[in-house]
């Protein structure tokens, strides 16, 4: 006895967005990085060397919540595009209570320059 039911074959869906049912809805979101204006593009290069250059001198706690900021930001911009006023706000803050830092390393410098410091 056959039956009339459909014979549906998947093959590989690797990098492919589908949905199935009545009420289904597929979106493909497959590793489409955010647009990036110049200026956060600028940011994004200036915190990647001050958090390379923030390697090489002794830790703090001022140096520690700056590393971390600068983490959050990295990936921030890196995730959306850009830095959300807030976060730029910590990074104001946290680089105007680290002059001595700022008179040092001139990564940090470029960093306080695009914040408007």
């Amino acid at each position: 006895m056959t039956t009339d039911e459909p014979n549906v074959s998947i093959g590989d869906v690797s990098h492919s967005t589908f949905a199935i049912g009545s009420h289904a809805r597929a979106v493909a979101n497959h590793g489409t990085a955010p647009r990036r204006d110049e200026a956060a593009e600028e940011l994004l290069k200036a915190v990647r060397e001050l958090r390379a250059d923030l390697t090489r001198v002794r830790a703090s706690e001022e140096t520690d919540a700056l590393r971390t900021a600068l983490e959050e930001t990295e990936e921030e911009i890196t995730r959306t595009g850009r830095a959300a006023p807030s976060r730029r706000e910590r990074l104001r803050e946290l680089l105007t209570d680290s002059q001595t830092l700022l008179s040092v390393l001139a990564s940090a410098g470029a960093v306080a320059g695009l914040l408007g410091l």
